[in-house]
């Protein structure tokens, strides 16, 4: 079984455009991301799927530096990426992973993905019921489920958000989901808008020198101590579809 890791990656954010190379200490949000996600046991390889847009050549270039394979297709049309990317590398299992998630935690995606491997669900995430704070995310389908998905969807909501149609049509694939011991929905660590980069510049400026490796409750616990920083995008509402 090939597990592999998609990351929907694009430079023409709406709200904060080039957020993904955006620096903290020196280094670009992807490539923590990419860092975190490589410490990941039960991945076999991470992807980032970009589109095919001079601007995203960008991300291209990233991705050639840093030895990371790079997918590129349509900018709308997401589903299709994910479908073609998928098919290209051969994947049975896809984890689909949006690149606003600097500090994903790959003990939290291969939790998901153990979960998977152990039912018979054709869907499983953190977010069927949340209870992960946000920028966490993570979703794990079977290629099965994903080509039929890409087959039948129609709607421009459908082929833009990858998992959409999965929630669209309740009864035609099994889901399950995956909650954490300790309800943490409320916190936001995903980065989409100036606020949101600001919280992330001050957890990866202050967790990341002694502890590179650290978890979501290394989080939890830092901003504990430091209440205010809760407030920094806590009003900050999310986008009423799932993606990226």
């Amino acid at each position: 079984m090939k597990i592999i890791a998609i990351i929907q990656a694009r430079m023409g954010s709406t709200r904060l455009p080039g957020k993904i190379l955006k620096k903290v200490n020196g280094k670009p949000l992807l490539q923590y991301q990419i860092e975190r996600l490589r410490d990941c046991e039960e991945l076999d390889e991470v992807i980032i799927a970009t589109t095919e847009l001079s601007k995203d050549n960008l991300v291209a270039d990233f991705c050639k530096e840093n030895n990371i394979i790079c997918f590129r297709g349509s900018e709308q049309d997401v589903l299709s990426r994910y479908f073609l990317a998928a098919k290209q590398y051969k994947a049975d299992v896809v984890v689909r992973i949006t690149s606003d998630c600097p500090l994903i935690d790959p003990e939290i995606v291969d939790k998901v993905i153990k979960y998977y491997k152990d039912n018979n669900f054709d869907y499983v995430s953190n977010v069927l019921e949340r209870t992960f704070p946000r920028g966490l995310d993570t979703e794990v389908f079977s290629f099965t489920s994903l080509e039929k998905v890409y087959i039948e969807a129609k709607t421009a909501d459908e082929r833009e958000h990858v998992t959409l149609y999965y929630y669209n049509k309740e009864n035609e694939f099994t889901k399950g989901n995956v909650k954490n011991d300790r309800d943490l929905h409320n916190y936001r660590l995903t980065v989409d808008t100036e606020e949101d980069f600001t919280l992330i510049e001050k957890i990866l400026s202050t967790l990341f020198v002694g502890n590179p490796k650290f978890r979501l409750m290394d989080i939890i616990t830092l901003m504990e101590k430091n209440p205010s920083w809760y407030g920094i995008n806590a009003h900050i509402e999310q986008k009423k579809v799932l993606g990226e």
